[in-house]
């Protein structure tokens, strides 16, 4: 099986969004380069994800570490509430084969049949789905909410954090509500990059 990733931009604080979902400059660092990162989902290519028509420009040093990250994604497990917020990309995720989104809620009537999104009641059965898609490709969850359930339940492999220089002071944490202790091991992946530190650690067992 794939590893399993818990991953998101975040702020020194410990914020994924301020209170009203916005990034604010948290992705900056995605557009302050000359390399030109390139998606690897299963869409046809003309959604634009970096929402700014022009794509993602990374530093050099950055995009080394990202697009090799990116390439190596199988599965996007994601919640609902950024399924929402983001409409599930219009179907046209940005890296991986395949999106496994956990909701109470199926998928909504007529949403994109064709793309291979699958609505998964709960965080255990979200990463079976998502692995038995992956195979040993890498199974990338999205922090927040599902990701800190995820690591609650023990099926976290990795910890990979893009550290953006700011500092929000309230609004969605990077584990969302989980309040337990888990250790890791110090980080194998500590990359500076243009307005981003990259850093990657592996969850203590």
């Amino acid at each position: 099986m794939g590893t399993v990733i818990m991953h998101n931009v975040v702020s020194v604080d410990g914020f994924i969004a301020d209170r009203n979902d916005g990034v604010g400059p948290l992705h900056d660092w995605y557009f302050s380069g000359d390399t030109q990162l390139v998606e690897t989902g299963a869409g046809d290519g003309d959604y634009d994800h970096s929402q700014g028509g022009g794509g993602f420009k990374l530093s050099r040093v950055s995009a080394e570490y990202v697009q090799p990250m990116w390439d190596s994604i199988g599965v996007i497990v994601m919640g609902r509430h950024l399924f929402d917020l983001v409409n599930g990309w219009e179907g046209r995720q940005p890296a991986g084969d395949h999106v496994v989104v956990v909701s109470h809620r199926p998928k909504p009537e007529g949403w994109h049949p064709e793309a291979s999104y699958h609505f998964v009641d709960g965080v255990e059965a979200a990463i079976e789905k998502a692995q038995e898609l992956a195979g040993d490709r890498v199974v990338a969850v999205s922090a927040g909410e599902v990701g800190g359930q995820v690591l609650a339940a023990g099926l976290v492999d990795e910890v990979a954090m893009d550290v953006a220089p700011v500092v929000f002071g309230s609004g969605k944490r990077f584990f969302g509500s989980f309040d337990g202790q888990q250790l890791l091991e110090d980080p194998h992946v500590v990359i500076q990059g243009n307005r981003v530190l990259h850093l990657k650690f592996t969850v203590r067992r």
